[in-house]
């Protein structure tokens, strides 16, 4: 069956984004998942996992940041990244009144979601992907100082040779949350979630993995089948 796919343009303050939601099997959960800072809400890494979570069941709202929407390579500053990503959850809340909304997203989008969430904003939790802990090959600037103020539940997924998210900074760094925060390792995987040859392991391996583990998290902390 095809996906049901449709497009929004939604307002940002005087401007507008793309977004598009693509439907799972009903629109009670639905994940707004925010690009990378080097992609946009239709490179590949993102219909991959959209398409993956799809099958799954579950409802996904994907949508460029102003500063993608407008064609640049230079990201927002963070306060204009938030307030983006703040407006397309309000239009998704709107256009389809989930029960249930998550998010999150790949790197920036991700860690954008995780600092709207330390601040109190409405959601039920977070799902990062490639949550970037530091910038690469700088593990000294940490990028953990907001996670204690998250109180919804969160699953995370990093690689690990993911050179911006050193695993035991990251293992330290969620020793001080106050939430159920459950992380998972993809074994082999980069930044990138790409695995070498020589793993035995695929991408679509990976991209299962994520899949599998997203749908059983969101069964047991949503009680959804």
């Amino acid at each position: 069956m095809a996906t049901q796919r449709i497009q929004w343009r939604v307002p940002v303050g005087d401007s507008h984004t793309s977004a598009e939601f693509d439907a799972g099997r009903d629109n009670s959960v639905v994940f707004v998942c925010g690009h990378g800072a080097g992609g946009n809400m239709s490179d590949r890494a993102m219909l991959l996992v959209t398409g993956e979570l799809v099958r799954r069941g579950l409802s996904v709202v994907r949508f460029n940041f102003l500063y993608k929407e407008h064609r640049s390579g230079r990201p927002d500053p963070m306060p204009l990244l938030k307030s983006c990503y703040a407006a397309v959850v309000a239009h998704v809340r709107e256009q389809l009144q989930p029960e249930t909304l998550i998010i999150g997203g790949r790197s920036m989008g991700g860690r954008t979601a995780s600092m709207l969430a330390a601040d109190g904003f409405e959601c039920a939790g977070l799902l990062l992907l490639a949550y970037p802990l530091h910038p690469d090959g700088k593990p000294e600037q940490l990028r953990d100082a907001h996670l204690p103020a998250i109180r919804v539940p969160v699953l995370c997924f990093n690689g690990t040779r993911d050179t911006m998210c050193t695993r035991e900074l990251m293992d330290r760094a969620i020793t001080k949350v106050n939430t159920t925060w459950q992380m998972h390792w993809l074994d082999g995987a980069d930044h990138s979630f790409h695995v070498l040859k020589r793993s035995g392991r695929t991408d679509a391996d990976v991209l299962t993995e994520v899949g599998e583990v997203t749908a059983e998290w969101i069964g047991a902390m949503f009680d959804r089948a």
